[in-house]
């Protein structure tokens, strides 16, 4: 049974309405005014306002006010355009004209009542579920998550451009999500960026849009990332792979709060906020003179570090249970449990590609059992033979010692890494290069950009 107020000045139309709605199964109150009804009633514990748009004193609308999260569907004699639009703009939730017909009013009354319930449900969910897990997909209990959740919370109701930092793999893309889910702008898009992925000659006109004829293909004008964003929040990964050019249009975006097409003399207005990640050290960057240090400041207005998951222990246990049952729901298998070796054999890795690396391998081992229990040798953690970590390892088990830092012997891992990829890339792909080495494709791109290896091209 559904609590309904009805408030209407004319007393014959107030008994007709209350008679239909009890009829209908539902407990309804009366009263002839805005002002009689907030006097004699909590306005919020009722599951619908039904006003009158006319009233003695206050118009039926001011009522929308008073009740927020509880739905208003005004009645009006001058059902006109106007007059409907307005109520909508002040937060009714439909309107109704009179005279109206029984059915159509209980039809209308019955929808509002069902998408309201349908409104509660999702919000008492969408709160068990954060209290679960505080950052969707994130779990952690350890204080450096703690502290991470608790930044991300903070920040998220504000406009605050935001900096993510931390290793690849450490879930920074989580983190963007994370706060534009909890942020005002949840019900605008959120538009990903990596980058790196896009062609330097291209990245621009990607983020920041083109006019028709701006250089040789621009055949339409075409709106960029940026302005798909509007409303919304922009999240830009590996912001230190950006060129300079665009460094400069995105500051100029960040500070002006426009955005100016490749090739268009004129600026658009843009409102977006920007997350921005990255593993690199950009004061490192900045002192070098790659990147840009005013652009630098203006990203870092909150700076949120994720720490690499070997500094997690104990986070690691629940996490892989986690990504354990995600994995069982993606690939249609029926719930699955570690084996006591095989969650020590996680706890004992060192996760060189954080969480990234630790779903990669619950998920290949749970295509790969026959049962329901994941043990050591399905998880695969050995690195394969003439990998990057099975070199440091056979440096270990001969007895050899740690080489100082900045060795260039052949022994060491960025070396042996360099002459792999240069002996053998002429004739491999990146996807057999990253599978030779142990690594993902990402980090094996990560590796080239920092030891200064070119990919060659046919």
């Amino acid at each position: 049974m559904s609590r309904i107020l009805v408030i209407e000045d004319e007393p014959i139309i107030r008994t007709e309405l209350r008679r239909l709605l009890v009829r209908a199964g539902h407990d309804v109150s009366e009263a002839g005014s805005v002002q009689e009804a907030s006097s004699d009633y909590a306005l919020d514990s009722f599951d619908l306002v039904l006003s009158d748009l006319r009233l003695p004193g206050a118009p039926g609308t001011d009522v929308i006010g008073m009740c927020p999260g509880v739905p208003v569907l005004i009645m009006t004699s001058y059902a006109t355009v106007k007059s409907a639009v307005d109520a909508m703009k002040l937060g009714a939730v439909d309107y109704i004209a009179k005279p109206f017909d029984h059915d159509e009013l209980l039809m209308q009354v019955e929808r509002v009542l069902r998408e309201g319930k349908l409104a509660r449900q999702n919000a008492a969910l969408k709160r068990e579920v954060e209290q679960a897990h505080p950052v969707s997909g994130m779990v952690g209990s350890s204080a450096a998550m703690r502290e991470v959740f608790d930044r991300i919370r903070k920040v998220a109701p504000s406009p605050a451009t935001v900096l993510v930092l931390g290793e690849s793999g450490t879930g920074k893309e989580l983190v963007a999500r994370a706060i534009h889910a909890q942020s005002p702008r949840a019900d605008g898009p959120l538009v990903a960026v990596n980058c790196a992925a896009i062609p330097e000659g291209l990245l621009e006109s990607e983020l920041f849009g083109h006019e028709k004829g701006a250089f040789t293909g621009a055949q339409a004008a075409h709106a960029g990332l940026v302005e798909a964003a509007h409303g919304g929040t922009l999240f830009l990964d590996e912001i230190g792979e950006l060129p300079a050019p665009a460094q400069a249009r995105l500051l100029r975006m960040l500070q002006d709060g426009e955005v100016r097409r490749v090739g268009s003399t004129r600026p658009r207005k843009v409102d977006v906020r920007i997350v921005a990640a990255t593993h690199r050290d950009l004061p490192r960057r900045v002192q070098e003179g790659s990147f840009r240090q005013d652009l630098y400041f203006r990203l870092r207005v909150v700076e949120i570090r994720l720490p690499p998951l070997r500094e997690r222990g104990e986070d690691l246990p629940a996490l892989a249970k986690h990504l354990l049952d995600k994995a069982c729901r993606k690939v249609g298998r029926a719930q699955a449990t570690f084996s006591p070796e095989a969650m020590t054999a996680l706890t004992s890795h060192p996760w060189p590609g954080n969480v990234r690396e630790l779903e990669n391998a619950i998920e290949r081992a749970v295509i790969l059992a026959d049962g329901q229990v994941v043990t050591p040798d399905l998880l695969a953690l050995e690195l394969p033979e003439g990998s990057v970590g099975a070199t440091e390892a056979e440096a270990r088990d001969s007895g050899e010692g740690e080489l100082e830092e900045g060795a260039s012997s052949p022994d060491s891992m960025e070396e042996y890494f360099r002459r792999f990829v240069l002996e053998h890339q002429d004739h491999m792909g990146e996807t057999e290069l990253a599978k030779r080495l142990g690594i993902s494709r990402k980090a094996l791109w990560e590796k080239r950009q920092k030891l200064g290896i070119p990919r060659t091209r046919a």
